[in-house]
């Protein structure tokens, strides 16, 4: 693979060359342009958005259940219209460790990372979170463990 672009310029034409990758996002691969074509770049998210948005409203969910606006995790999801099940694996979302988090707003998750799997069996500790995503610890002080 090329390190930089490069531009040709022959008999038959412009012939110009963009290193990029391939990166697997939510079941589907997305060109990942070098650093200095994606900073200006509109038309690639930095983000899953889905992801972006299910943490967003799992952490708002969570404050209104704290606020005591909803009695419980059923009655907020009669009232959002939702399954209450899956009410229920959205509000995981806050347990993630915030190095996951924000590798996700960074749009730096793991290839393949998606709210599926996000929502499937995410353990507790923010250890076997990073384990099970392929991700490692951040080098900073503090706990390991979330609350719950």
């Amino acid at each position: 693979m090329m390190s930089r672009a490069t531009v040709q310029n022959d008999d038959s034409g412009i012939v110009v060359n963009v290193p990029l990758t391939l990166k697997k996002r939510g079941g589907r691969k997305e060109v990942v342009l070098p650093q200095a074509f994606s900073s200006d770049s509109p038309m690639r998210p930095s983000h899953q958005e889905a992801l972006v948005i299910a943490i967003a409203r799992a952490h708002r969910w969570q404050k209104l259940l704290d606020e005591g606006k909803f009695g419980s995790i059923s009655d907020l999801a009669r009232e959002i219209g939702l399954d209450p099940s899956f009410a229920a694996r959205l509000l995981r979302l806050t347990l993630l460790a915030p190095d996951i988090v924000e590798a996700i707003l960074m749009g730096e998750e793991p290839s393949g990372l998606s709210l599926m799997m996000l929502t499937k069996q995410l353990p507790a500790l923010w250890d076997e979170q990073r384990t099970i995503f392929g991700l490692t610890p951040p080098n900073c002080p503090g706990t390991a463990r979330s609350t719950i």
